[in-house]
């Protein structure tokens, strides 16, 4: 009997591996493409920023895009999806990203970073592909 539950578990992680994948994507943003992208907004910056962005789901955490945080959707609508994340430590977040065009978003970022909160909304819009993963910033 053991046997017969040990080869139906590992019989089943793939197809829960795929589930967890599917899940990681909101429906909304399956139409938005990773590739480079330019995103305007960010507090005191006097140009946009351009990143290689792989995972477009990522962008919802860039106030903690080097920490690893988990992200769980907690909202969508046709054109949106609402993301809350937390990361190790203190930190956290909650955004909402507006799909405008598939190679425009709209992000409504608030949280709190290094004990302080953060709030803002940054204009992201995919400018190509990455051609030169050393010269872009990895996201």
């Amino acid at each position: 009997m053991t046997r017969v539950l040990s080869l139906t578990l590992i019989a089943a992680a793939p197809l829960a591996a795929l589930a967890l994948m599917a899940a990681s994507q909101p429906s909304v943003l399956a139409q938005v493409s990773p590739g480079l992208w330019e995103i305007d907004g960010l507090p005191g910056a006097k140009a946009p920023a351009r990143e290689c962005v792989a995972d477009v789901t990522a962008l919802a955490q860039y106030e903690h895009k080097s920490k690893s945080c988990r992200r769980a959707v907690v909202g969508s609508g046709p054109n949106f999806v609402v993301i809350q994340y937390s990361c190790p430590g203190s930190d956290f977040g909650r955004s909402k990203m507006t799909v405008i065009t598939p190679r425009s978003l709209r992000i409504e970022a608030q949280g709190i970073s290094d004990n302080l909160p953060f709030g803002y909304v940054l204009q992201a819009r995919r400018v190509g592909d990455c051609v030169n993963q050393q010269t872009a910033d990895r996201h």
